[in-house]
């Protein structure tokens, strides 16, 4: 049996040095649980800017100063905040997923990722995955991701991969990742209400694999008094004073409930019985026995798309460096 938990608990919205208090002491928890896999929702760190389903005014000076505060927190790989995780990972010795709001420093100040982190036991950066096409006003928060971070991890319980909200109605990222054969796959989500309990329920039946469907959960004591659109948020919450209420679960390959899914602050432990995916996949393999390569063809570019590339004339000298932007890794052709 594999035990996973997902941390179904609050962060501190955009604040990065509490919300990894807070992250920290939930993988300690379900460690203390008998956890090997620790799973967090959508953009967990630190927290998802929920001001963009509010309706609000793009460009107006609170929103502008709360992307600000986004910003200012986000978390860079590799960075401090992935080697304070890391290390939690591994002196609790678990597998951790945690999707970030992704900050890349070699070519841009400004544009966040929403994005997934995968570490080991070993505390090891496994991978990460940015999120394909942030859906409709997410787009003024985040870049889109490329093929190359459509990936699956090996661990010792198998194959892991994940992907985050509307990528799961995106069927060719799903089938894509269906032929990388994971065992269990991370739904990250920021809210899991019953149409993405449906697509989770779905992709464990599709995948044949084990889902685990991460909501957040966000009550009003989490947002800061000082956060600029604090206001616009507090108008979004419910009567139990949640932004976000929850509703992880954790499903398994024919697409019923293994257990959930719970509302509000906890951690949700599953043993999982990993044989089950071998059964299941007697009646269907999406991307084997149940695949016609013959009528269809599926090509996945996985190609990173780098914003630019720096080149110097090194005047046919095979040992010249080709200038570079910091952080880039030039390819030696061009020397």
């Amino acid at each position: 049996m594999t035990t996973v938990a997902i941390a179904q608990v609050a962060p501190v919205l955009c604040d990065l040095e509490r919300s990894l208090e807070r992250a920290e002491a939930a993988i300690g928890e379900a460690a203390g649980m008998g956890a090997h896999l620790v799973v967090f929702g959508e953009t967990w760190l630190p927290g998802y800017p929920v001001w963009a389903d509010a309706g609000l005014p793009w460009g107006d000076d609170a929103t502008k100063a709360a992307h600000a505060r986004l910003l200012a927190n986000a978390v860079e790989v590799p960075g401090p905040a992935v080697d304070a995780l890391a290390r939690v990972a591994r002196e609790h010795g678990v597998h951790v997923v945690i999707g970030i709001n992704e900050r890349d420093g070699r070519f841009s100040r400004g544009t966040l990722y929403n994005s997934l982190l995968y570490l080991s036991d070993r505390g090891e950066i496994l991978g990460v995955h940015r999120k394909l096409v942030p859906t409709h006003s997410e787009r003024v928060i985040w870049g889109m991701g490329d093929g190359s971070t459509l990936s699956v991890v090996d661990t010792p319980f198998g194959r892991l991969g994940g992907l985050i909200c509307w990528e799961h109605w995106m069927p060719v990222a799903r089938f894509a990742m269906h032929a990388k054969g994971e065992r269990i796959h991370v739904a990250a989500w920021p809210d899991a209400p019953e149409i993405h309990h449906l697509a989770s329920r779905s992709y464990a039946f599709e995948g044949r694999c084990f889902v685990l469907c991460a909501a957040l959960v966000l009550p009003l004591s989490a947002v800061p008094d000082d956060l600029p659109v604090r206001d616009r948020i507090a108008a979004m919450a419910d009567e139990r004073g949640f932004v976000v209420a929850g509703g992880s679960g954790v499903i398994a390959p024919d697409g019923t409930w293994v257990v959930g899914p719970v509302e509000g602050e906890q951690i949700l432990t599953a043993d999982l019985d990993l044989d089950l995916v071998a059964r299941e996949l007697q009646a269907l393999d999406a991307a084997g026995h149940y695949h016609r390569p013959d009528v269809f063809r599926v090509v996945v570019d996985e190609t990173p798309r780098e914003p630019i590339r720096y080149e110097r004339d090194t005047h046919g000298d095979p040992t010249a460096i080709p200038s570079k932007d910091p952080g880039f890794e030039a390819d030696p052709s061009t020397s």
